[in-house]
């Protein structure tokens, strides 16, 4: 969904079908299939410098089987099985450790290469994986104050239409087109709704709110949303706590009136959100629950949890 140009640092090498090689050779021809008709799968993860010094990638087999589980429903044939690619990722970070001192994104993508044309081509599946440091995706001001979202014109595909299982190449178009829309009238990020009007999820990250009793509230998977890892993590810290969450459709100004409004996602992470269409969220500030959520997330992912240490995979 964005290119490395706000990276800090970057690896060295790429993993791509089955070798390192270096960065600046991990290219593709024009006549990619998957450059003209999106046909490609991609996965989006973190490795956090832990308190033991090493590289802990979070919820690694997760990821991978969800970057499997999307290739297997774009019939896109996957030549590399779960060990492989978790080995894989750990040897691009294994191998360049040095370069990640803060920590590392991970980016895993499977596309159909060059070859035929048409529809109803069938060119082989190039796999590669990529490293860089990327900081807060919604910015450090956002994570610390909140961000202003906007509920966007573009409306999440219909499930009939999204394969909301998968993150695929080609849907996050819809994404791009309500990010853009949204940051383009001042604001940080947008809140896409479903075909019937309810709230599904923001262009890269689903949402949750507080009502004013406590009780946290968040799209069910029966909505158009991706079943985010880092949404079943929080769910999970939440009930943990003895929190109340619920799995329910809920409309637009259902945020406005919410004591907190918070997004999560592997590159956003958990991010606040203090305004909503010109809304006031709350306080305007970060609430008790988010913030709360907020550090024993960044607790958990670094390795200062033992009850979640099993989330953890150490290079």
């Amino acid at each position: 969904m964005s290119s490395t140009s706000n990276a800090v640092l970057k690896a060295d090498h790429v993993w791509m079908d089955g070798k390192l090689i270096p960065w600046e050779s991990a290219t593709v021809h024009v006549m990619t299939h998957a450059l003209h008709y999106g046909l490609g799968v991609f996965e989006g993860i973190r490795a956090y410098r832990a308190k033991n010094g090493k590289l802990a990638i979070f919820r690694l087999r997760e990821h991978i089987r969800r970057f499997l589980d999307s290739a297997h429903i774009i019939l896109l044939k996957m030549p590399y099985t779960e060990d492989q690619l978790v080995d894989a990722c750990m040897e691009v970070l294994r191998v360049q450790d040095a370069k990640f001192p803060n920590g590392a994104y991970l980016r895993p993508v499977a596309f159909m290469g060059d070859g035929a044309m048409g529809l109803g081509a069938q060119n082989d599946t190039r796999v590669a994986i990529t490293a860089w440091e990327w900081g807060s995706y919604l910015g450090d001001k956002g994570v610390k104050e909140g961000i202003r979202a906007k509920v966007s014109s573009f409306t999440r595909m219909h499930v009939n239409v999204n394969m909301v299982r998968g993150k695929i190449s080609g849907q996050y178009v819809n994404s791009i087109l309500a990010k853009r829309e949204a940051v383009m009238a001042g604001y940080d990020e947008a809140i896409l709704l479903d075909i019937s009007g309810f709230v599904a999820e923001a262009s890269g990250e689903n949402i949750f709110c507080v009502g004013r009793h406590g009780v946290v509230r968040t799209p069910s998977l029966s909505s158009p949303i991706l079943r985010g890892i880092t949404r079943d993590t929080v769910i999970q810290m939440l009930q943990d706590a003895g929190r109340q969450v619920e799995e329910v459709s809920f409309t637009r100004d259902a945020l406005y009136i919410a004591g907190e409004v918070f997004f999560s996602g592997t590159a956003a992470e958990v991010t606040p959100v203090r305004e909503v269409d010109n809304r006031q969220v709350g306080d305007g500030k970060p609430g008790e629950i988010t913030r709360s959520i907020q550090e024993l997330y960044y607790r958990v992912v670094r390795g200062h949890e033992p009850h979640y240490e099993h989330w953890l995979t150490y290079v």
